[in-house]
C-alpha cells in the first residue's frame, strides 16, 4: 500500500536513527525509497555551495546503505528549494505514496532545526505524512525493535477525512497489525450545549465505532477494542496514547472543523508535536487535488 516512498532526513544523527527505523515499513509493501535533500536557494548562492553538496552527498550515501540493508531500492537526491515546497511537489508530480520524516515529541514551543524541517513538511504535505516519533537520546541499539504493528491508535470524529483515514488503516491491519484502538472523544463544548442529549449521542457514536470495528474483523485478526472519551480532543488522545501503549496514531489532518486555508487541524497539530508515539497523517482528498491544480501548498493555522 506504501510501495514508494520520500524520507527526508537532516545531516543529524538523529536521521540516522529515523532510516534504521524504517525496516517496519516493508510489512506495508514499501519497495523503493527516494532519500532528498534540500537545498535552501538563500545557500545554494554562495561559496559554501559545493562544501554543503558534498556534505548531504556524504550524508545520502551513508542512510542509502542503511536502507539497501533493509531491503529497499533507493535513490538519493538533492533538490534546490525549500523542503516544505519541493518535498510536496516531487511526491505529486511523481506519485509517491508516503512522505517520511523523523521528529521529537514536545517540540510546540522549542524545536530542534531538524524538527522544523519536519514540522514544515507536514504542514505543507498533500500526500500521507509518517512522522516517526525519535528519542531524545539516539540509541543504535533499540532500532530493530521499533514498531507500528504492535498497537495503532485511529481517533475519529466520523468525518470525511476520519474515513479517509480509515480506509488506510484498513490496509494496514490486513497486513497483520496486531491490536487497534478505535476512539471517539465527545467534545468538552457537547456537555455545555448539548448536555442533555449526551446519553443518546453516545449511544449513536458507540454504534458508529461498533460498525468500524466490524471492517476491521472481517478482513483482520487483530484485537479491536473502542473507546469512547469526553474533554478536549487533543488532552484525551494524548492520554490514550501514553496510558495503553501505542505505537502509531493514524488520523485525519483536517476533522469536522475545517477551514479550507488550513492544512492541519488544532488537534492533527497537538497530536503530532507532543504523542510519545509516531503518527501517520492522512490529507483529505479535496487537498490533494486542489494541490494539484495550483501546484502550491497552505500554511496551517
Amino acid at each position: 500500500m506504501f510501495e514508494r516512498i520520500i524520507v527526508v532526513p537532516d545531516l543529524s544523527d538523529d536521521s540516522l536513527a529515523l532510516v534504521e527505523r524504517l525496516g517496519a515499513l516493508k510489512a506495508y509493501g514499501v519497495k523503493e525509497c527516494l532519500l532528498l535533500h534540500c537545498l535552501d536557494a538563500r545557500v545554494a548562492n554562495t561559496v559554501t555551495l559545493s562544501y554543503i553538496s558534498s556534505v548531504m552527498e556524504i550524508n545520502l550515501k551513508a542512510k542509502k546503505e542503511v536502507l539497501e540493508k533493509h531491503g529497499y531500492t533507493v535513490e538519493t537526491r538533492i533538490a534546490p528549494g525549500l523542503a516544505r515546497k519541493m518535498v510536496n511537489k516531487i511526491a505529486l508530480e511523481e506519485d509517491y505514496s508516503l512522505i517520511v520524516v523523523g521528529a521529537h515529541k514536545h517540540s510546540f514551543t522549542s524545536e530542534t532545526p531538524s524538527d522544523g524541517v519536519a514540522y514544515d513538511v507536514i504542514h505543507y504535505a498533500r500526500k500521507p505524512v509518517l512522522v516517526v516519533r525519535l528519542e531524545d537520546e539516539y540509541e543504535p541499539d533499540t532500532a530493530g525493535s521499533f514498531s507500528i504493528s504492535d498497537h495503532i491508535l485511529c481517533p475519529t470524529d466520523f468525518s470525511e477525512n476520519a474515513e479517509q483515514a480509515f480506509e488506510y488503516l484498513l490496509g494496514m491491519a490486513s497486513k497483520g497489525v496486531k491490536k487497534i484502538t478505535l476512539m471517539h472523544v465527545q467534545d468538552q463544548t457537547i456537555s455545555k450545549y448539548l448536555g442533555d442529549r449526551l446519553d443518546e449521542l453516545n449511544r449513536i457514536d458507540d454504534e458508529r465505532l461498533q460498525n468500524l470495528k466490524q471492517r476491521l474483523q472481517s478482513i483482520s485478526n487483530a484485537e479491536v477494542n473502542t473507546e469512547i472519551k469526553h474533554g478536549n480532543p487533543s488532552v484525551e488522545v494524548l492520554k490514550t496514547v501514553q496510558e495503553i501503549g501505542v505505537q502509531l496514531v493514524i488520523m485525519g489532518s483536517q476533522g469536522r472543523g475545517f477551514v479550507k486555508e488550513l492544512f492541519l487541524g488544532s488537534v492533527s497539530h497537538n497530536i503530532v508535536r507532543q504523542a510519545d508515539a509516531s503518527v501517520l497523517l492522512i490529507p483529505a482528498r479535496r487537498e490533494i487535488a486542489a494541490a494539484v491544480n495550483d501546484g502550491g501548498g497552505l500554511m496551517y493555522g
